[in-house]
């Protein structure tokens, strides 16, 4: 006999049995009642009971024997079991309503989702302030970022270098309408300091983004051999290209802490992490810039200021021509890059803005490769 453990679960074999037994029940308990009893031969006279082999005759019954009825005990079990399978399968169409509910509020969170990601609010700037190292002109990487940023609200002050490009750089800042644009040379702690101090002022004794686009090395230096670098032009291309976001971020660390936190940006290159033809001393200074990122976010972070750097390939910029052989280098990218496309500054900046949104408030210390992927391949097989 099959019985039914309470609570217990009912598997979709054990449901079929219990339907089985309780139709064989049903018929069994209704031919009962129209049977005729006949007493069965033995010595104690008693009356015969169907066990539970109920097909079977009566053992000692001679001559027209009695049509079984059904064991009490099993009818009162398949009438249990019937009304327990009713029950399951209600369950199981209120547990197919319930699924259908939960996909249903899913789907509509996940609408939800989209529609606030897609929103303009998630790059909204207005209200941040931010000071920019490095425009050069309107093809530089900074002027992207910048224009970004500009473009979502924020107020941005700008730092240039040399009388030679002031009102080039005057003449973009102008158009983002921005409080203060003034020379800086980054080899100078007592320069970087004034312009933060400046920048400060402006900005009521605060800053949330640093953006640092800045990076300098010998036109000599960058064609030939590394090996052959002189020891005073090595330490000027680090002083500038590495030291100088040291020096950036100490001046503007007391001004992030008061801002409760801020986001320091700089641009790096995949020199830093190999050979590449006559980027020399520079890819030298990169690779102590993306080391001095890691140590300043290890030691801003208690004050909510991330630090990240963007690898970008190459992009036609002013200090990218002085780079020997760059035109091959930048046509011979496209064609290597999983994307196959070249990078513009308008991508880099797209980056930036991540980087210096809240959206990346759990990120710090990393280099983000904005290259369509070149990075992660090995050896081109010029297919």
């Amino acid at each position: 006999m099959l019985e039914l453990g309470r609570g217990g679960a009912l598997g979709a074999r054990e449901l079929g049995e219990i339907e089985v037994l309780a139709r064989a029940v049903d018929v069994q308990a209704r031919g009962a009642d129209r049977a005729e009893e006949v007493p069965v031969v033995g010595s104690e006279g008693r009356e015969a009971q169907a066990d539970e082999d109920s097909q079977a005759p009566a053992r000692g019954g001679r001559g027209n024997l009695q049509r079984p009825r059904a064991h009490p005990r099993q009818a009162e079990l398949a009438v249990a079991a019937a009304d327990r399978l009713q029950g399951c399968r209600r369950c199981g169409g209120e547990d197919q309503r319930r699924s259908k509910r939960k996909k249903n509020d899913a789907a509509q969170a996940s609408q939800g989702s989209r529609e606030t990601v897609n929103s303009p609010a998630v790059a909204d700037f207005a209200g941040k302030r931010g000071l920019v190292l490095g425009v050069a002109n309107k093809r530089s990487i900074a002027w992207a970022i910048a224009k970004r940023l500009a473009d979502g609200g924020a107020q941005l002050a700008f730092t240039y270098q040399g009388e030679r490009i002031e009102a080039g750089v005057r003449e973009l800042c102008g158009t983002v309408d921005s409080p203060l644009v003034t020379v800086c040379d980054v080899r100078s702690d007592d320069d970087i300091e004034r312009v933060v101090a400046e920048a400060g002022e402006i900005f009521g004794g605060e800053l949330d983004l640093l953006v640092h686009s800045v990076a300098f090395a010998a036109a000599e230096d960058l064609e030939g051999r590394f090996t052959d670098t002189p020891r005073d032009r090595f330490w000027m291309a680090l002083d500038v290209s590495a030291y100088s976001l040291v020096a950036a971020a100490r001046a503007a660390e007391p001004l992030m802490e008061a801002a409760g936190g801020g986001s320091i940006l700089t641009m790096t290159y995949l020199g830093g992490v190999r050979a590449v033809p006559h980027y020399n001393v520079m890819g030298v200074a990169k690779a102590a810039l993306e080391a001095s990122v890691r140590y300043l976010a290890a030691d801003l972070g208690p004050d909510g200021v991330r630090v990240n750097a963007i690898s970008a390939g190459p992009v036609r910029t002013l200090a990218a021509a002085g780079i020997a052989g760059f035109k091959g280098m930048y046509r011979g990218f496209a064609e290597v890059a999983p994307l196959r496309a070249n990078i513009s500054p308008e991508d880099v900046g797209k980056t930036a803005l991540y980087l210096a949104s809240d959206l990346s408030s759990a990120v710090t210390g990393e280099t983000l490769y904005v290259d369509g992927g070149f990075n992660i391949v090995g050896v081109p097989t010029g297919d």
